[in-house]
């Protein structure tokens, strides 16, 4: 029989000199964390916590290596001739609050009303998702979202409501689960129009 033992060790080690190296400093920041917390890093459980740590924060906050504007630089003008709402509705997101680093977790709702030219529909959830890997809050989340839309696409209008729960109030401090939190941000004739404002905000649910 063949032995596989060298080539899965060999594949493991692999694996992990392919991972993002993670500094001792920011190893002994998460340890100095645990201690504090009240356990001890040395536990056979918690010995590679720090890396882990380390990396999903990476990851959860990638949103600071691009900029969410280039997902809107490739737009459409052969749109048949259609000028009417554009809407993208319950785009599930995560985010973490500036304030405790706790989870923000959600939905956004997404529209514009197009001048001459369409993006493609995806590209509105990767703005949602540029932004919302950040650390954030809610009300600037919203801002920032509609405010790239309106820059870069300068559309009639842009309409962005946003949905979610957070952590640093369901799970700490006044621990009260199931609570949620809406924000919104009108811009251009969604602000201005009463019959547009009306429309939109009927087909996103509200």
């Amino acid at each position: 029989m063949a032995d596989y033992s060298d080539s899965i060790e060999d594949a493991l080690a692999a694996r992990e000199a392919a991972k993002l190296p993670v500094p001792d400093e920011v190893q002994e920041a998460v340890k100095t964390l645990l201690r504090w917390s009240g356990e001890d890093p040395d536990r056979e459980g918690l010995l590679d916590t720090p890396k882990r740590v380390a990396r999903a924060w990476k990851e959860y906050c990638e949103g600071y290596n691009e900029n969410p504007a280039i997902h809107l630089a490739r737009t459409f003008e052969e749109v048949g001739g259609y000028d009417e709402l554009v809407l993208l509705k319950d785009i599930p997101f995560h985010s973490h609050c500036e304030h405790h680093m706790a989870p923000i977790i959600g939905k956004a709702s997404i529209a514009y009303m197009p001048t001459d030219r369409v993006v493609g529909i995806s590209k509105l959830a990767r703005v949602l998702h540029g932004f919302a890997r950040r650390l954030q809050v809610q009300e600037r989340l919203t801002a920032e979202v509609a405010q790239c839309i309106w820059d870069n696409l300068k559309p009639h209008g842009v309409a962005v409501v946003v949905e979610a729960s957070h952590s640093c109030m369901t799970a700490r401090g006044v621990r009260t689960p199931g609570v949620g939190m809406t924000t919104s941000r009108l811009l251009g004739c969604f602000l201005e129009d009463a019959r547009s404002r009306k429309e939109v905000m009927s087909l996103m649910g509200y």
